[in-house]
């Protein structure tokens, strides 16, 4: 196993490689916060704002004197693993969704298509925001939300790959056989979808990294006293004009992680190098 995942690695291009490294990195903090962050989430360490870089507090301070560092590290691991869980879960049901519509086929398919059809082409962002507006935004709903909003795109994804799929003789033969919709869809199909799937659910991840930033800047996201990214660049916008670390510090991470992934997916894209 571990020697498949070198030989993957060192297949990918020199990008592919940087963005394995920067998501590794950001996907560790998330995880190890709570063990290497030097402050818990909400404690006040001093009384001077927007304090710059020190030996005390490596980023300085925020807006009421907390440590930029530790509450980087804590916002990371929401933003993080929220996204992650929440693309995992798209995944998931609209590949489930998916499979189930394709190989039964007839209205089933038909009336499945058009409601996703119909969740599509409503705006994310707008779909979103009503969806929190009317539902709340604790930890939970949010990440029901977010993946909720990206299992429509999933879904046409997914169907598409398994409407090709099939059509092949070895899921013909497979129905000649007589075995059931759940062995065709688990054994013969969802194995040669997987590479696709897998760099769709990177791009879902980046998605939802960005709309759960956007909810949080507008006050909609993570709620006090927890912090994801873009609450941590919401909170301290005052300090823009000072040139302070807690709001530069937040919107570099959330260029890094996407930049990152993005890297990893097209290294890892059908087709790619690796």
């Amino acid at each position: 196993m571990t020697s498949r995942i070198y030989a993957t690695v060192k297949a990918l291009p020199g990008s592919g490689r940087v963005g394995l490294a920067i998501v590794t990195f950001w996907l560790l903090i998330a995880i190890f916060s709570p063990f290497i962050a030097p402050y818990s989430i909400g404690e006040f360490v001093d009384h001077t704002v927007f304090a710059g870089s020190s030996r005390s507090f490596w980023l300085g301070t925020d807006f009421l004197g907390r440590d930029v560092l530790s509450r980087l590290m804590w916002g990371a691991r929401y933003t993080v693993l929220l996204a992650l869980g929440a693309a995992i879960l798209a995944v998931t049901i609209g590949t489930s969704l998916a499979l189930f519509s394709a190989i039964r086929g007839g209205w089933i398919d038909e009336v499945l298509a058009r409601i996703m059809d119909t969740l599509i082409s409503m705006p994310s962002k707008i779909f979103a925001l009503v969806l929190v507006a009317a539902f709340g935004s604790s930890l939970s709903l949010l990440l029901a939300i977010a993946a909720f909003t990206y299992v429509p795109g999933n879904f046409r994804i997914a169907r598409a790959l398994a409407m090709n799929l099939i059509a092949l003789d070895f899921v013909q033969v497979a129905r000649a056989r007589g075995e059931g919709t759940a062995y065709i869809a688990w054994r013969e199909v969802l194995p040669n979808m997987i590479h696709p799937l897998m760099a769709d659910m990177g791009l879902r991840f980046v998605f939802i990294v960005l709309l759960l930033s956007g909810l949080s800047f507008l006050g909609l996201g993570v709620q006090p006293p927890h912090a994801d990214l873009g609450s941590l660049v919401r909170e301290n916008v005052s300090g823009l004009t000072e040139g302070s670390l807690a709001i530069i510090v937040p919107a570099i991470a959330i260029a890094t992680l996407t930049v990152g992934a993005n890297l990893l997916i097209d290294a890892l894209k059908p087709g790619g190098k690796a």
